[in-house]
């Protein structure tokens, strides 16, 4: 041993400084969720259902492997495909040997593959005329959203934000919907097709609603793949399907989705969405009030302009002869008493019309305002009673690893691993020693 080299603790077992030093690696962030690429080498797929291959370069190589269910693996990647992997660093302990255990796996390639099938599908659909069709306009006054987008999302919690401020209690539902990923179409169809029922009269009668007459399909920023959902040809189809005006507002101004080139509407964001199709209810009171007084004033502008005519040709008739100034005063006199029945006739059917107009707007806005109410009423009940704490306050406990990580699962544990126990009045360390699934017999 070298003069330098200290001893610590003395001589410790093998197999107890392998889990020093796989505890290490695990605790060290700088070894999780790193982004690494690479040419795939002995790629193996077994039928329990884990993968193992090695990732390589001209400067090194290390071994990875995907557990079963940990991530999605593109049918193009096999032996020899240049990868990029989202990986932790790990150590198996057995065999003393370092790997990555894969969370996402994509090839590099598949976004230029995805551009050209982006490419042919806006081809066919110009070819079919699609692009080019006429598209329906938007409501003046939206009486009943319809917004799909992703539950609990940033995008959605703005959209909602900008509606109270322009136009509270206005009724909307919200579809929540996995924006990205490989279930990410089928999910956006089904509520497109969904939204598109409860457009129907009929439908939205027995719910106690008013029919949809709008729909927005939306998310925020990504990266391009986090996007392509809205690039995908059964999405397209359903938006161009859709029997009411849709509103395309997928990432930022500088995104453009096929769904923004068939879409009635394209929105740069999901906000800038709210913007162009809410209207601000303050605006459009003071516009009724404006549109009132102009309304007042022509009708005594005309009123005042007959009136005038009506005297001059009174003034006329003095100067004529006396035959017939008798039966033209008559005449005048009538006309003036049917005009000014019409003039104020009108002035009052027009004042009723704009009172009741104003009247319907009042109780449709405060019966929206009393729904949500109740809705969230009943929302914040639910989520009391499914409150985590309240789970506790049953007896239940929580595990998580050293990491923080939610233990749920058997095979999320391994012996001599330190846990922590969350219960109802605090926490607990805890140590693994045994492991047991459900089935096994008792020794």
């Amino acid at each position: 041993m070298s003069r330098g080299s200290e001893l610590t603790t003395g001589p410790i077992p093998v197999g107890q400084f392998v889990n020093l030093v796989r505890n290490t690696l695990r605790n060290d962030k700088i070894f999780q969720n790193q982004v690494i690429t690479g040419e795939i080498t002995q790629w193996k797929q077994y039928p329990n259902g884990h993968t193992y291959f090695t990732l390589r370069d001209s400067d090194g190589q290390i071994s990875a492997v995907i557990w079963k269910g940990r991530c999605h693996i593109d049918p193009i990647i096999e032996e020899g495909s240049v990868v990029v992997v989202i990986a932790n660093l790990d150590l198996y302990a057995k065999a003393g040997k370092i790997q990555l255990v894969v969370n996402k796996i994509e090839p590099v390639n598949k976004l230029g593959l995805l551009e050209e099938q982006k490419k042919l599908l806006i081809e066919a659909l110009r070819n079919e005329g699609l692009l080019d069709r006429p598209r329906m306009t938007l409501p003046m006054i939206p009486k009943h959203i319809a917004i799909i987008t992703g539950t609990g999302s940033a995008a959605l919690a703005d959209m909602n934000r900008l509606i109270e401020n322009r136009w509270p209690g206005l009724r909307r539902t919200i579809i929540g919907v996995t924006v990205q990923g490989e279930n990410a179409p089928n999910e956006i169809v089904r509520a497109i097709l969904a939204a598109g029922k409860l457009s129907n009269p009929t439908i939205a009668m027995k719910l106690d609603l008013p029919p949809v007459d709008l729909i927005i399909v939306g998310r925020g920023g990504g990266a391009p793949e986090d996007l392509w959902a809205f690039n995908l040809e059964p999405v397209v189809r359903a938006i161009i399907a859709s029997n009411i005006p849709v509103v395309s507002a997928v990432g930022h101004e500088s995104d453009l989705l096929v769904s923004d080139l068939v879409a009635d509407i394209r929105a740069s964001t999901p906000s800038n969405a709210i913007e162009r199709c809410v209207p601000e209810y303050d605006y459009q009171q003071q516009l009724s009030i404006h549109f009132s007084e102009r309304l007042d004033e022509a009708t005594n502008r005309l009123f005042l302009d007959w009136r005038n005519r009506i005297q001059l040709i009174q003034s006329r008739l003095l100067n004529a002869p006396l035959k017939g100034v008798y039966n033209a005063n008559q005449h005048i006199s009538n006309l003036s008493s049917r005009l000014s029945n019409a003039v104020i006739g009108k002035f009052s059917n027009a004042r009723k019309k704009l009172q009741f107009l104003c009247n319907t707007m009042q109780l449709s806005m405060q019966k929206s305002l009393a729904n949500e109410t109740t809705k969230l009423a009943v929302i914040e009940s639910s989520l009391n009673s499914a409150h985590p704490r309240n789970v506790l306050e049953r007896g239940y406990s929580m595990i998580t690893d050293g990491t923080g990580e939610l233990v749920s699962k058997t095979k999320d544990l391994a012996k001599g691993q330190q846990v922590i126990l969350a219960l109802s009045d605090g926490s607990a360390k805890a140590t693994i020693d045994e492991i047991k699934k459900i089935g096994e017999n008792n020794e």
